[in-house]
């Protein structure tokens, strides 16, 4: 089975519409002050200046750079679930380089945290490709489990040999200012990982549709015996490749992870982002350009469930479950259109 980029993006008046919607039932169904809620939501996401520049848009770079990994693995039709694992890896290293370094000058440390981030991400999703390639390992299985083995290995880590020196709570040290990514509005959090989200969702969309490599990659996600008998593509090099680059991509969002939002390394840092990151893949239909309204849009939700929870006592978990029924719903319309062509047509 494979996954790609089929049919038209839904409307987003139609996303925002059934959004809405799902989010008063969801409220009022679990009896919660419906007013309340949504003026908490409002305030905590798009409210003001400060909620969008200092939740909205800083919960949606590690989204953005993470459902960017995941869409590239898609279209290539590769299952790539191990996002949140690397995202750890990736949070990980950078912790370490960063914790290792902070004598050194921030125009070589942030690089190289963030190179750091980059190789733990490609090192952790090269694992589930070498299965891939030379055991025919399906790639769901071993990138699912080896997300378990990231977390335990991170619980190891923040309560044993990167625990901070009073050994009182399980995390790292604080990372030294020179050591996080620098903010690009005085006094507000957002970062400098938004504009590298950004500028890697340019380069991906400019891969895919201008160069081989991505025509390559396109061709393998829609048929991969197509594309060894009429391209002749070395389809077990793609995946590889396509594999680590995603790799490397869920690495780099758990180095901004950590050098841009929470700059300590400790258990549940990543809260779900990985998982969280394919149902914004997903909504994107594997856009490299859509990811970032998706991964706005993801990080709005997460902003206002946030504020909902501290302001109008609404469980943050509503959310999640909002999360999940917009992607369902962006799903099955999906494969409405396809039966629909195929009743029509006739043709799979």
């Amino acid at each position: 089975m494979t996954m790609r980029a089929t049919g038209r993006l839904v409307p987003p008046a139609a996303i925002a519409v059934g959004v809405f919607a799902t989010l008063v039932l969801v409220v009022v169904g679990g009896g919660f002050d419906l007013g309340a809620a949504l003026s908490a939501f409002w305030r905590g996401s798009v409210g003001s200046p400060y909620a969008l520049l200092s939740a909205t848009l800083v919960r949606a770079t590690p989204l953005i750079l993470v459902g960017l990994a995941v869409a590239s693995a898609f279209r290539a039709g590769v299952l790539n679930i191990g996002a949140e694992g690397q995202l750890l890896a990736g949070a990980t290293a950078a912790v370490a380089v960063g914790l290792a370094g902070p004598t050194w000058p921030g125009a070589i440390l942030l690089p190289a945290e963030l190179l750091a981030g980059i190789a733990a991400g490609a090192a952790w999703a090269g694992v589930a490709a070498f299965l891939k390639r030379s055991f025919g390992v399906l790639e769901v299985i071993s990138t699912l489990m080896l997300n378990f083995i990231a977390v335990q290995g991170v619980s190891y880590l923040v309560r044993g040999p990167l625990q901070e020196p009073t050994h009182v709570y399980p995390q790292t040290s604080a990372l030294a200012p020179v050591a996080r990514l620098p903010m690009l509005i005085p006094g507000h959090r957002v970062h400098l990982g938004l504009l590298v989200a950004l500028a890697l969702a340019l380069v991906l969309r400019w891969v895919s549709g201008a160069t081989a490599a991505g025509f390559r990659v396109r061709l393998v996600g829609a048929s991969p015996s197509a594309a060894v008998m009429g391209g002749q593509v070395k389809v077990k090099r793609v995946v590889f490749r396509v594999f680590l680059a995603s790799g490397a991509m869920a690495g780099l969002g758990g180095a901004t992870v950590t050098t841009g939002q929470t700059y300590a390394l400790f258990e549940d840092v990543s809260s779900g982002l990985g998982y969280t990151a394919i149902a914004v893949a997903l909504l994107a239909r594997l856009d490299p350009l859509a990811v970032i309204g998706t991964g706005i849009f993801f990080g709005a939700l997460e902003a206002g469930a946030a504020a909902m929870q501290r302001d109008a006592g609404v469980p943050s978990v509503f959310v999640a479950i909002l999360e999940a029924l917009v992607v369902l719903g962006v799903l099955a319309m999906g494969f409405s259109r396809r039966a629909s062509a195929v009743a029509s047509t006739g043709i799979e």
